[in-house]
């Protein structure tokens, strides 16, 4: 069957972050016969996760494509992630798509990425279909759940067609989907729904000059950059002549592929309608417009919102410098950043002194670049996560987010606590059908910076937040951060038993014995408001007394071992997080003491 526009469909997976997005791909996959039923693939579960962030963090990081065929027709997917911090890959992805799955959880219901997703596709026009999913779960609360989505709908939709939608009722885990609640044994009415409710793409194929934009990039050491897009207009071939826009550079399409499963075939010819991935073309990027023809004309450019957390990034200064990388000069990070350009376009890089400032669209968003530079053998020195401010009518205004907590009824007043010391306003307040309580809090971004380890450690790990952004408003003051002082090592050396023994009394230590430290840096948080140095490299006096007591083993209480966001959400405008492949060190930006008491004074 020769393919065309009307047997394409181009279709996004959205939901809130854990609501089975990656889990459906997974079915759809496997029950449209992609894999042979001897692949590794048909045992495997998060088939399109594929970075191992991804599996550690359980989350969707980058946008993916894969492409099932079923009943003759070709379906392009699009796994987008759920998390708000990478909406920036949603907002460049969904440009691909002609509709959307919507994912919704049947116990917890629309949150607030849902929202945000949501918002996005409707903007774009694009045609949903929503998806009950998890009805197995024992507190699901599928009526109410379909009545928050129609509000949602309500809220979000442009235009009233959009207020017309079908719903369809899943257990993506099993592989099961229908109509009602009563679930056939496979997902063939998602195949179907796909296939008659998302519209073919809405493109001009008889046109003599094509059109791509660019929404993604890849590559690999064999073939190099890969330039991922759909086509509005026209055909590509392998071999011709292109122009990039709006840079008006000219090129030649190298190789063009088009995807089946997860990997990519490559094709003679692509039309217009289709998802394809090109090689040759290495100078554009995301949001250009590849273009045939004597007049080439360019598509509007992708528009994202702009970043609300910034970090100072530069090469690592301590006096363990250059020990455990492999990257370590401020060029080699420069270049480093400059190739996340490429495909994180929610990124802004800027030159601050020695080293750069990053800016993000969260927290998360800039951990997971620290952590991935990391793996690949940098040294890198952090700073503290600082918010974006912006001027609106002259005014200094400061982002504020839609803050989602739920919680078990013991932890309220934990909760309510913490959020009252961060100025959180409180919107509304209920209890699930599953006895936990929801809150919804308007906060300031810069508030909400370290709130997620506070609650995980004030809930016993059982909270659940979400946050997504909800504006600007007038800055009423800055928020500081309350932490007590620190434990600074006064000595270079190696941590000893009998030092940390003495020194636990002090606060609780971040570091075990027999590691390397240095003057300057902290080894833990000490029980008073101010900082402490210590000295955790002292040794035990050799005697000649010889006594039961003298003689006793150290019991050293476990330390406690921060992770990267841990860190981050330490430190204080004069403290840095010394990164390497191998350690996470926390230290003073004055090593000194004299000179840091010096500085405090001033």
């Amino acid at each position: 069957m020769t393919l065309n526009k009307d047997l394409i469909r181009n279709v996004a997976i959205i939901a809130h972050v854990d609501h089975g997005k990656t889990t459906l791909v997974d079915g759809l996959l496997k029950q449209s016969h992609t894999f042979r039923d001897n692949q590794a693939e048909m045992n495997q579960t998060l088939i399109m996760d594929s970075m191992d962030q991804e599996h550690e963090r359980g989350i969707t990081i980058t946008a993916k494509q894969t492409c099932v065929y079923y009943d003759g027709y070709k379906i392009n997917i699009i796994d987008t992630p759920g998390h708000a911090d990478f909406s920036g890959e949603v907002e460049r992805t969904l440009n691909m798509a002609d509709g959307v799955l919507l994912i919704v959880d049947a116990q917890e219901g629309p949150m607030p990425q849902t929202k945000f997703v949501l918002k996005k596709a409707l903007e774009l026009n694009l045609k949903p279909v929503v998806i009950i999913n998890k009805i197995d779960k024992p507190a699901a609360r599928i009526n109410e759940v379909l009545s928050e989505v129609e509000s949602l709908f309500l809220e979000l939709a442009t235009d009233e067609s959009q207020l017309f939608y079908p719903v369809y009722y899943a257990i993506a885990r099993e592989g099961k989907a229908g109509k009602t609640t009563d679930l056939d044994d496979d997902l063939h009415v998602i195949f179907e729904s796909i296939i008659n409710d998302i519209p073919a793409p809405s493109v001009d194929s008889d046109s003599e000059s094509a059109q791509l934009l660019v929404a993604a990039l890849a590559a690999d050491n064999y073939l190099g950059k890969y330039c991922i897009g759909k086509i509005f207009r026209g055909k590509l071939k392998k071999g011709q002549s292109i122009t990039i826009l709006p840079a008006n550079q000219k090129g030649k399409i190298d190789r063009l592929f088009s995807y089946r499963g997860l990997s990519k075939e490559e094709v003679q010819e692509a039309i217009a309608g289709d998802i394809v991935a090109i090689t040759g073309v290495s100078e554009a990027n995301i949001g250009d417009t590849i273009a045939t023809g004597d007049n080439p004309e360019a598509l509007p450019t992708i528009e994202l919102e702009a970043p609300t957390l910034s970090i100072y990034i530069g090469p690592n200064t301590s006096p363990l410098k250059g020990r455990e990388g492999e990257f370590t000069t401020s060029r080699q990070i420069a270049e480093r950043l400059e190739r996340e350009l490429e495909t994180n376009i929610a990124l802004k890089i800027q030159p601050d002194g020695l080293g750069y400032k990053v800016s993000g669209r969260g927290e998360l968003h800039l951990s997971v670049l620290i952590e991935t530079m990391r793996r690949e053998g940098y040294e890198l020195e952090v700073g503290r996560p600082e918010v974006v401010y912006r001027e609106i009518d002259g005014q200094k205004c400061e982002p504020m987010e839609d803050l989602t907590i739920e919680v078990a009824p013991e932890f309220v007043g934990a909760v309510s606590q913490e959020l009252g010391i961060r100025k959180a306003e409180l919107k509304s307040q209920e209890i699930t059908t599953s006895g936990t309580t929801r809150f919804v809090y308007e906060i300031s971004t810069a508030a909400l910076i370290g709130l997620r380890n506070n609650l995980l450690t004030a809930t016993k790990g059982t909270v659940i937040m979400s946050s997504i952004s909800s504006g600007y408003r007038p800055v009423e003051g800055k928020y500081r951060p309350e932490r007590n002082g620190a434990l600074v090592s006064f000595e270079d050396g190696t941590s000893t038993a009998y030092a940390l023994d003495t020194a636990q009394a002090r606060g609780v230590l971040y570091i075990p014995p027999g590691v390397s430290v240095y003057r300057g840096m902290i080894v833990g948080l000490s029980n008073k408001k101010d900082d402490l140095d210590i000295n955790v490299c002292r040794e035990k006096q050799l005697t000649n007394m010889r006594t039961h007591a003298s003689d006793g083993a150290i019991q050293l209480t476990p330390y406690t071992q921060l992770s990267l966001e841990q860190c981050l959400d330490f430190l204080l405008d004069d403290e840095l997080l010394e990164v390497t492949p191998k350690s996470l060190r926390l230290r003073k930006r004055q090593l000194d003491p004299t000179k840091r008491k010096r500085e405090n004074r001033a």
